[in-house]
Parts: C-alpha cells; sequence; structure tokens
C-alpha cells in the first residue's frame, strides 16, 4: 500500500465508505483530535519504558486498550451520517475507565488545591494528553445530534482518567505534585 495517494492535494479527505469531504470538516477536526490525543499517550508510554514500577506492565495494558479504543472512537466519528458504524463504542469501555480511575486514584493522596500539569515525562504528555482529549470532546459536541453520545461520554471520561493517571504514573515515579499556590 503506498503510503501517498495525492488524493488530498487540493483539501480533501475520505470519511469511511469513501465520501469526500474538506479537511477542516467538523468530523475530521474531531477524529483527527482523538488521532492526536493517541499519539500523545503513545509518547507517554514511551516515557515508562524504561522505568520501573510494581503496576507497570498493567498501565501498559491498560493504555494499550485505550489506545484501541480511541482508534474506534476516530472511525465512528469518521462515518458519515446514516452509514453503519464498523466499530461501534461499547458502554463498557467507559466501565473499564471508570474502574481504573477508582482503583489508581484510592492510590493517591486527595488534593487540597488545584496542581499544575508537571512532573515525569509520562504524566507530564498524559495532562498534555488530557487537553487534547478535551479539545476532541469539544469537536465532537459541535458536530451534533451524529455523534453517540457514547463517544462524548467516553471522551469526558477519557480525560478524567488521564488526569489521574498523571497522577498515579508521577507518584509511582516519585515525582511530587506542584500545587497551584496564590501570590
Amino acid at each position: 500500500m503506498k503510503i501517498y495517494t495525492k488524493t488530498g492535494d487540493k483539501g480533501t479527505t475520505s470519511l469511511i465508505y469513501g465520501s469526500r469531504v474538506a479537511k477542516n470538516d467538523a468530523l475530521v477536526e474531531a477524529y483527527g483530535t482523538c488521532d492526536e490525543a493517541n499519539s500523545m499517550i503513545g509518547l507517554a508510554m514511551s516515557y515508562i519504558q524504561n522505568e520501573f514500577f510494581e503496576e507497570k506492565e498493567d498501565v501498559q495494558r491498560v493504555f494499550h486498550q485505550i489506545q484501541t479504543t480511541l482508534f474506534h472512537v476516530g472511525a465512528e466519528l469518521a462515518t458519515p451520517a446514516g452509514k453503519e458504524v464498523k466499530w461501534k463504542l461499547e458502554e463498557t469501555e467507559i466501565t473499564k475507565l471508570e474502574n481504573v480511575i477508582d482503583e489508581w486514584d484510592a492510590h493517591l493522596p486527595a488534593l487540597q488545591n488545584f496542581i499544575l500539569p508537571s512532573g515525569h515525562p509520562a504524566g507530564a504528555t498524559l495532562h498534555v494528553a488530557r487537553t487534547i482529549v478535551r479539545r476532541a470532546e469539544r469537536a465532537a459536541v459541535g458536530i451534533g445530534e451524529q455523534v453517540s453520545p457514547l463517544v462524548l461520554a467516553y471522551l469526558n471520561r477519557l480525560s478524567d482518567f488521564l488526569f489521574v493517571a498523571a497522577r498515579f504514573i508521577n507518584m509511582r515515579l516519585g515525582q511530587k505534585e506542584i500545587g497551584l499556590h496564590a501570590e
């Protein structure tokens, strides 16, 4: 398969099923932002590759599942209205996120104030991924009724998860959180 097709040289791209839209179409913005978040999560996982902590394999497994699900969310967003979604998001994916949020959050100190996105490169990168997911959520909301409520709920929960995951990774890798202090 060739990497370049030249079909997008005039500013259009194909959705699933082949219909062409402008590269700045709301659907493209939404699924492209999911792809950006997925890439940032991959970068975060690369930062823990040579790190050692007790739950590392579990963390990697959870993030592999999340990246796969986020790919499916993007595919759902790339499906034109009225067409069958090939990779449909299931509510169980939201429940999985909630379970891991609860599990990892139980190990974290209670927040006393806002924290600044920082810490180990993996944790800081997960904070960036969180903000990208929030942008994907805003883009998906902007599309309107065509977007599945499960997609919106998943993106919302995923940003919550990434906040907890960043804190969890930072804690496991010995990085202190920097609280926001009024001056």
